[in-house]
């Protein structure tokens, strides 16, 4: 499998700082082929210093790339890079908390992350970022750790509802703000002909789905520089449309 990707990430209309974090990394590996990892952040807006959190996390996982997954290569072991990674957030979540513990404050962010390799791949999620994936259609990956989408859920909210819900943006967790983190770990098979998504909740309140399907599907996807080009015309549609919060959408586009 080959992979091309990007990132596009935006302060947006309001906020003073950008609390998004995100990085794509793809390597090249003699016994099997390319390795890709792509990993979305979005600090707290409400909370302080999420800009730091995000980052923190964001590091964190870019020493893994580079330091612990050359290790374990030549095992290929998903049940060893999940509980690796599953490990790295719990981490992360115990340092964020003690820093704002020292300093009198409170940070934290989600965690939405890739690994592919060969035609597999594994994703490790916290918060309400999200992965999709875009093949023959538009298909979110991961599940909102949200209070709205539970309650949808469990059916006691209609998605009509949940839209106007002032409570949308409330977390069931998050990485340093919550005692416990259990990420959502998730495995699949890549197809041939297939784009990843991955997104902060600011990129996809105001786009539809068709939007996000029309601007990423993998023939409109030709390369990086298209691919940013209409990720940049979407943020530009995000921004028209009044989002208040910052704004970052991620791309992984796998090939034969």
């Amino acid at each position: 499998m080959k992979f091309i990707g990007t990132a596009v990430t935006d302060i947006g209309n309001v906020k003073k700082t950008n609390q998004d974090s995100v990085c794509v990394r793809i390597a090249n590996s003699e016994k099997i082929g390319q390795i890709a990892m792509v990993v979305l952040c979005d600090g707290m807006g409400g909370l302080e210093k999420g800009e730091l959190a995000s980052a923190t996390v964001i590091r964190a996982f870019i020493a893994w790339f580079d330091n612990e997954l050359p290790k374990l290569i030549n095992k290929l072991s998903w049940k060893t890079f999940s509980a690796q990674w599953e490990r790295l957030i719990k981490e992360q979540n115990f340092i964020i908390s003690q820093f704002g513990k020292s300093r009198d404050v409170t940070l934290g962010t989600t965690v939405t992350a890739l690994l592919a390799i060969g035609n597999k791949y594994l994703i490790a999620h916290v918060g309400d970022s999200r992965a999709y994936e875009i093949g023959s259609g538009f298909k979110q990956l991961t599940e909102d750790q949200t209070f709205i989408a539970r309650e949808i859920k469990k059916g006691t909210m209609t998605p009509e509802q949940a839209a106007k819900d002032p409570r949308r943006n409330m977390l069931l967790q998050c990485v340093g703000a919550s005692r416990e983190v259990v990420p959502q770990i998730l495995f699949g098979d890549i197809k041939y002909n297939t784009v990843f998504m991955f997104c902060s909740d600011g990129f996809r309140h105001v786009l539809t789905d068709e939007e996000m399907y029309q601007a990423f599907n993998y023939t409109a996807a030709t390369n990086e520089i298209v691919m940013e080009q209409n990720s940049r015309v979407l943020i530009d549609t995000v921004k028209s449309r009044n989002e208040r919060d910052n704004i970052t959408v991620a791309l992984l586009k796998c090939s034969k």
